[in-house]
């Protein structure tokens, strides 16, 4: 069957919409059950969880409700993981409900330990196979999403958010997963194209505060501040998301090269809010930098962006932080650093942008960092991290001397998570569930 065509010619999109639905544990949990449920009211509406408070045990608990019916299945897994998971179940779940006339959306109300960035990259990339009467393919072949709904507890997210807990620390996840609350409560927010924000914080101006975050965070997001979550409904919901702009990400995964202020952000501070911009056209020193990077850990949100090391000079190094840890990792070659044949590959809009800072010695290698900071003084930021580049003399090594340079002390010789244990690079590589698609750990 063709596609319609819209009035404006443009072909509509047949396949059927997912809703992902996101929050951490407690409160946020609860809104998420709530949305599903208020959703679900809507004829043609499937919801799908999957419980994986036993995952550990290679046990998942996955329900389908349509309208009053559920469906309850307990799921043995072989290697018990978020992954398989999702390779093993979901994603041909959804190959399998697409494919009934009565299913016209599907709801994912995701367990905390699901991360909407990773469900949404799943659907779009791993081939499905073994499906009675399809064709082996991604998901993303028979359904779109629609919108990625977070939902976050306001009182409480700006301390998740900023804290050093990980979700094993909190029950939520296994012994073996390193993600800490912080990473995952700022990645669904940062993710999100709608944000529902519940619970009276009993403070006008902690409300402001959280407030000024998201609109930094996620500014084209729009947001429904709700004291009682119980008192949502399918209009409320259906409203906010009729408020999402049609620019919104809707589940597309960006790459180191994207860029950092999305949806023109506000840039001046409030209620001591503030987005802290750090480029540079020299390379950190690698030692230096690890000392410098302390100022990341108290009173800022997050950070991200892309970094040139002088001891890595063919590298692009992306860093990424929440709350008191911070990952970094590779994330592929600079444009000055490949082959004619890689750089015929290259997407042309980074091509684009790169010739336009250009230089005669170092091509497109430079820094560019986005910080939030809570409860940082921008200023200290930028000096920590500005004393981190290379001197005059440093540079001119850099260029004319590289293997001497290359011998250089270099604490992200190996990737990393921080902060260090005694202040001394731990070597560890990023995590398969927590690694960011934007950075690759060696």
């Amino acid at each position: 069957m063709e596609p319609a065509l819209l009035p404006s010619g443009r072909q509509s999109d047949w396949r059927t919409p997912v809703l992902v639905l996101a929050g951490c544990s407690g409160a946020a949990a609860a809104g998420v059950a709530q949305l599903a449920a208020v959703l679900r009211e809507t004829p043609g509406t499937v919801t799908i969880r999957h419980d994986l408070s036993e995952l550990g045990e290679g046990i998942v608990h996955r329900t389908v409700r349509i309208g009053e019916q559920e469906t309850a299945t307990v799921l043995e897994l072989a290697h018990g993981c978020v992954s398989c998971t999702l390779r093993i179940d979901l994603l041909p779940l959804l190959c399998v409900l697409a494919a009934r006339e009565s299913v016209e959306r599907i709801v994912l109300e995701l367990d905390p330990a699901f991360e909407a960035e990773a469900v949404c990259q799943a659907i779009e990339n791993i081939v499905v196979t073994g499906v009675v009467g399809r064709v082996d393919g991604p998901a993303g072949r028979d359904v779109r999403i629609e919108a990625v709904l977070t939902c976050v507890d306001a009182r409480t997210w700006l301390a998740d958010a900023t804290g050093e807990d990980t979700l094993a620390e909190r029950g939520l996840a296994s012994a073996d997963d390193d993600r800490t609350v912080a990473q995952v409560a700022v990645g669904q927010v940062d993710f999100a194209d709608a944000v529902v924000a519940h619970g009276n914080t009993g403070d006008p101006l902690d409300r402001a505060r959280l407030g000024a975050v998201l609109s930094r965070l996620v500014p084209e997001a729009p947001v429904a501040w709700i004291d009682d979550i119980e008192l949502l409904d399918s209009a409320d919901v259906e409203a906010l998301l009729a408020r999402i702009p049609a620019q919104s990400r809707r589940g597309r995964v960006f790459d180191a090269h994207a860029p950092l202020l999305r949806g023109e952000p506000p840039l001046g501070a409030e209620y001591g809010i503030a987005l802290v911009e750090f480029a540079a056209s020299r390379p950190f020193h690698p030692a230096r930098l690890h000392e410098a990077l302390d100022v990341l850990f108290d009173g800022v949100v997050t950070a991200r962006g892309r970094m040139w090391l002088a001891t890595q000079p063919n590298e692009v190094v992306w860093l990424e932080s929440a709350g008191g840890g911070l990952r970094v990792g590779g994330a592929g070659p600079w444009l000055a650093a490949m082959s004619p044949s890689e750089l015929e590959q290259a997407d042309p809009t980074r091509r684009a942008m790169a010739a336009l800072r250009w230089d005669e010695h170092f091509g497109d290698r430079d820094i560019s960092l986005v910080i939030l900071a809570h409860d940082a003084d921008p200023a200290e930021i930028r000096k920590a991290l500005h004393w981190a580049l290379v001197e005059d003399d440093e540079l001119r090594l850099v260029e004319r001397a590289p293997e001497r340079v290359a011998q250089w002390e270099d604490p992200f010789g190996e990737w990393h998570a921080d902060p260090c244990e005694s202040g001394e690079p731990t070597g560890l590589p990023i995590d398969g569930q927590a690694k960011s698609p934007r950075g690759e750990a060696k």
